[in-house]
């Protein structure tokens, strides 16, 4: 059964490219259905799930693009995944941004947030919590060796 509610992502005719990368990144992860209005015609609609989360990709043509007013958010382990999805959504022609954000082939941003970072800005201790958010500030892909220097004062 269909998820009763889903993030809808718009694209010009790539929505099954997207979906199949976006599932070969995470765990947990796959195409649960695809609607095609003929046999031969593309699929208009992909439901996929992200670890999990449901989402639907539309391919609803040219009319609308991708802000940053809308992105995807991953909370990763490690800086290892992090660098792994760093690298798989900025290759290709996908565009780095500031603060650990960044645009994928298709033009969809993306968070990608080391759970190290969202343990230190949660910190009881203020001051340390306000180092590690300049550092992360200063950041594009978050190094979580610099942000835990910044946090600890060194």
């Amino acid at each position: 059964m269909l998820a009763k509610v889903r993030t809808c992502l718009w694209f010009d005719g790539q929505g099954e490219d997207a979906a199949k990368f976006y599932v070969s990144l995470l765990p947990n992860s796959e195409i649960v259905s695809m609607f095609r209005p003929s046999p031969e015609a593309p699929p208009l609609v992909i439901d996929f799930t992200l670890a999990g989360t449901p989402y639907q990709a539309l391919n609803g043509g040219p009319h609308f693009k991708h802000t940053e007013a809308a992105s995807i958010s991953v909370t990763t382990q490690d800086q290892e995944e992090t660098d792994r999805l760093w690298d798989a959504l900025t290759r290709d022609g996908g565009e780095e941004s500031m603060c650990g954000w960044l645009k994928d082939k298709f033009g969809v941003s993306w968070q990608l947030v080391p759970e190290p970072l969202m343990q230190m800005l949660s910190s009881s201790d203020r001051d340390a919590a306000g180092r590690a958010m300049q550092a992360m500030l200063k950041m594009r892909r978050l190094d979580v060796a610099e942000l835990r220097a910044a946090f600890e004062g060194k």
